[in-house]
């Protein structure tokens, strides 16, 4: 008879003698566990034989074994136990694992002889009053806690005498970035040491994989300690191979090792921390079969100042270790405060006590070494007011944003810590939830930490989720000071806030969350849903976040017919014919059900919270995922041809291996395709610009003439093309970069301007640094944004539009516009080099004084003169009636020079115009103030007023 339980406490078999590794060792060298054997040995070493009475009442563990493999950041796991029943009467063996609680265990399998059990996932019923005494229904679902982050899933089931019995169990997860990391991790704790043990992870991620780490094994006082390990190299055994988008890492101790690290045979937790390659964009979108999930980290980000409330439990409880490791803890993040930030401490038991009455206060030296004392000196004693304190702490933030003149672009939030439940003031749950709701009102988030068994997790858990923040758990033998520092860490560096991610409502359906308050440095947030307009090629993306000061909007178009971009059946190693690995469409159907849980959660409504559950039981249905409203029921069936796994779909490893090691010092595959690149932009602007070589051209549209030059700089010369700092605040200057000459050319080199620097000191100084790579934005707050991606970034008076692979647009004050064109080659020559244009869009904000290389011209006219051979001199200006002929004779007029000029053609917007203009010789020689050499600056941010200022 075969059973199930879920989630049960651990019972850990200790070997707790000194000699194990002696029986280890004995064991390694038989290979097979005979228990012949380990009678002889316990004859010569008598201080096992407790230890083998254990194990002769027990059956053994011959195999252990966990394949992985995560594609994207989804998981797909599956554990392999084999236990050997060697004795003369069937006995139980008992299967126990501890997963992650994010995790959705998909199947689990047993067959012990030749008998399979099948695990099938049903809905749950509602509960009855005799559900209790049931057998069947209290093994359907995870509900008890293992270690903090982890539920236990326990199964046993009775093997037959001299036979073995395979556990096979499979789930799912889409693994979280905190602090700019992903980790991956697995339990392994067989609780005796095991013949065979190994565990296999396969890690594709498309973007490229730029950091892997695998620490050594975490045991549950050392999880998330961070504490510096003296040694930190990978656990024994531990191989790692690694391409630019695939890694493969193995863990496979033999007996001897095992014995070495826990003789009771809980290794630990074997952990694998990787990020992948990102860039300050729209993010990462993956298209596959329908579906589609979005991944968007940005980068180079300046953080949000932060308005922070600490609201700490003082209790009596709280006494010993707690509070000390609180108090440690709370001085490193006083520390890590930023000038910027504002913020108060609230202690509270029975009584509530607010360090600083009515106010949030700057980081000062003074004011942190303050609260330090005020923290040293708090004291448990009394009860525990959780309502009456966050009510206090609600009020104090509220009346602080309402009655000061905070930056808009700040983000503010309560940190709040307790080791127990309400047991003064207000102790009903669901009033303290309604009443801490009403007190917030979506003003600023709540984030919650339970420290110990005795807290209700369920109240913090709820309190967060309706108040934008997250809850998390701390368990009294580990080093607290760490967690709360560690998860301040994740909250502490908000870049971004009212962030909305936006598809066109015509192309998706049934998209998971796209409105998130805040986003904070480290982490990530994921999208998914089902793509409906199949018609199209093209799929549009926004990202907006916005304030009343500043805001960013990130678009881009993913090209959604790319054949194998995101198909796991295109790379070797992963393909395993069937076709129906869609791991996007699982990953959306984990975050919809995720969604679900937490709205069920969050809801008081009775007929809401029943739609919600049938929903989710529906969906986990479909999917084949165990859940708060689904459980494994098993069947008994006969064991099929394909194997005791069934038709259960799950991405196969075998050949990876292989894959890798022919990949290593080797081209690794492919880079993903990109999008097609974007139609240039068409764009209307004037002719006042510089381009290639480069080629200026003038306009001047009342005398219905254009005038052009050279200017034969050297390579890592300065131009100041716009100079009008004194008045409207604004200078552009670019910067030459040197290429060969073309084999036909005359001249000895070329140059193109690399570089673009727009300064602007009204109403705000800020400058913009542009490349034909990237866009760097600085306005006291540093922002990257890349050129093949497009994006609109505004604040006060200034305006960025980034086309992707296009052109950038700067707008200042509304009456001032540059245009700055980028040109990029594929397979450039030697005398190609990317470069940029620039262009004079809007001129109207410049002042009369204005100058530079172009902006000299801005305000004045020009007018030719034509001296045709035995004729005098005619000016020919704004009234001309017929175009000049070209001739010798040429010659313009500008603020009373003469100029001598011939007539030329000039290509412009991107070469795909021409214009007829009248060429001015020898590096503008007469027509423009000075010379050639008065108009280089020092540097790209100089705004110094030169002779070309002057004249």
């Amino acid at each position: 008879m075969f059973f199930l339980l879920w989630l049960c406490c651990s019972c850990p078999v200790s070997f707790g003698q000194p000699d194990s590794e002696i029986l280890a060792r004995y064991l390694e060298e038989k290979l097979m566990l005979d228990y012949n054997y380990i009678d002889r040995v316990a004859r010569r070493v008598p201080r096992q034989g407790r230890l083998l009475q254990r194990l002769e009442t027990r059956p053994r563990m011959a195999e252990f074994t966990v394949k992985s493999t995560i594609i994207s950041r989804y998981a797909f796991t599956t554990v392999s136990c084999t236990m050997v029943n060697s004795g003369s009467e069937a006995k139980e063996g008992v299967f126990e694992m501890q997963i992650p609680a994010a995790a959705f265990v998909s199947n689990f399998t047993m067959i012990a002889g030749d008998r399979t059990y099948h695990g099938e996932v049903t809905g749950k019923e509602k509960k009855r009053k005799d559900e209790g005494k049931e057998k069947d229904n209290k093994h359907s679902s995870p509900t008890d806690k293992g270690e903090n982050g982890f539920e236990i899933f326990r199964a046993s089931g009775t093997i037959p005498r001299k036979t073995q019995a395979v556990f096979l169990l499979h789930y799912e997860e889409l693994l979280q970035r905190r602090l700019g990391k992903y980790e991956y991790t697995v339990s392994i704790r067989p609780q005796q040491l095991v013949g065979r043990l190994r565990v296999e992870v396969n890690i594709l991620e498309s973007s490229g994989i730029i950091s892997l780490e695998v620490p050594p094994l975490r045991n549950s006082r050392q999880r998330g300690s961070g504490k510096d390990i003296e040694d930190s190299s990978p656990p024994p055994s531990t191989t790692v191979g690694q391409t630019k988008t695939l890694a493969k890492v193995t863990f496979t101790p033999n007996v001897v090792q095992q014995a070495k690290i826990a003789r009771n045979g809980i290794l630990g937790d074997f952990i694998i921390r990787y990020d992948v390659n990102r860039e300050l964009s729209i993010g990462d979108v993956q298209i596959l079969n329908g579906y589609f999930v979005h991944y968007f980290a940005p980068r180079d980000l300046p953080p949000l100042p932060k308005n922070v409330v600490f609201v700490l439990d003082s209790s009596a409880s709280m006494v010993g270790t707690k509070l000390r490791q609180t108090k440690d803890a709370l001085f490193t993040i006083l520390q890590d405060l930023r000038p910027e930030d504002h913020f108060n401490i609230i202690g509270f038991s029975n009584r509530i006590k607010v360090w600083q009455q009515d106010r949030l206060v700057p980081v000062t030296p003074n004011n942190i070494r303050d609260a330090k004392k005020y923290i040293h000196n708090m004291s448990p004693t009394g009860g525990t007011d959780i309502n009456g304190a966050l009510q206090t702490g609600s009020k104090l933030l509220n009346d602080y944003i309402a009655q000061n003149d905070i930056d808009a672009r700040s983000v503010s939030l309560i940190i709040f810590l307790t080791d127990g439940r309400p047991t003064v003031g207000e102790t009903q749950s669901s009033k303290i939830l309604s009443n801490t709701k009403e007190a917030i009102r979506d003003k600023f988030c709540l984030f919650t930490i339970g420290i110990g068994n005795d807290v209700d997790y369920k109240l913090l858990e709820r309190m967060a989720l309706e108040n934008c923040g997250m809850m998390r758990r701390i368990q009294e033998d580990e080093d607290a000071a760490a967690q709360l520092k560690g998860f301040y860490d994740e909250v502490g560096t908000p870049l971004l806030s009212d962030i909305r991610v936006d598809y066109p409502k015509d192309s998706v359906e049934q998209v998971t969350q796209n409105f998130f308050p805040n986003y904070f440095n480290g982490s990530e947030i994921v999208i998914a849903g089902k793509v409906i307009n199949h018609t199209s090629d093209r799929f549009h993306v926004e990202v907006t976040a916005s304030n009343s000061n500043k805001y960013i909007l990130l678009k881009t178009d993913v090209n959604i017919d790319i054949p194998s971009r995101n198909d796991i059946r295109g790379i070797p190693g992963l393909d395993n014919g069937k076709g129906d690995q869609n791991y996007v469409e699982r990953a959306w159907s984990y975050l919809t059900i995720k969604e679900l849980l937490t709205s069920w959660l969050k809801s008081d409504d009775s007929a809401e919270k029943e739609r919600l559950m049938e929903r989710a039981k529906s969906l986990a249905l479909t999917y084949n995922f165990v859940t708060p409203f689904t459980r494994l029921k098993m069947k008994e069936f006969e064991l099929q041809s394909e194997g005791p796994e069934g038709d259960y779909a799950h991405p196969p490893t075998e050949g990876i291996g292989e894959t890798l090691q022919g990949l290593q010092g080797h081209k690794a595959l492919p880079a993903l395709s990109a999008p097609k690149q974007q139609e240039k932009q068409r764009i209307r602007i004037s002719k006042t610009s510089v381009d290639g070589d480069p080629h200026f051209v003038i306009d001047f549209p009342s005398s219905k003439l254009a005038v052009c030059f050279n200017i034969d700089g050297q390579p890592g010369d300065i131009l100041r093309l716009v100079s009008d700092h004194k008045e409207s605040g604004v200078t552009v200057n670019g910067q030459l970069i040197g290429a060969p000459a073309p084999p036909s050319g005359h001249k000895k080199q070329r140059t193109y301007f690399s570089t673009i620097t727009i300064l602007s000191n009204k109403p705000e100084r800020s400058y913009l640094e542009i490349t034909p790579t990237k866009v760097i934005l600085d306005d006291g707050e540093r922002l990257i944004l890349p050129c093949d991606r497009s994006a609109v970034v505004g604040s006060s008076g200034l305006e960025v539009s980034v086309a992707a692979n296009s052109n950038v647009t700067v707008t200042i004050g509304g009456t001032i516009s540059f245009i700055v064109l980028i040109h990029q080659y594929k397979n450039p020559a030697p005398y190609q080099k990317d470069h940029l244009g620039f262009y004079i869009s809007n001129s109207k904000g410049l002042s009369t004084h204005s100058h530079g290389l172009l902006g000299q011209f801005l305000y004045h006219e020009v007018k030719l003169a034509q001296d045709p051979p035995g004729k005098s001199a005619q000016l020919l200006g704004q009234n001309q009636t017929e175009e000049p002929k070209p001739g010798p004779g040429n010659t313009l007029k500008v603020k009373g020079r003469l100029v001598p000029v011939v007539r030329k053609q000039r290509k412009i917007y991107n070469g795909q115009q021409e214009v007829n203009c009248w060429f001015a010789k020898n590096n503008a020689d007469k027509l423009i103030d000075g010379v050639y050499k008065d108009y280089l600056a020092s540097h790209p941010f100089d705004t110094g007023t030169g002779v070309g200022m002057s004249h």
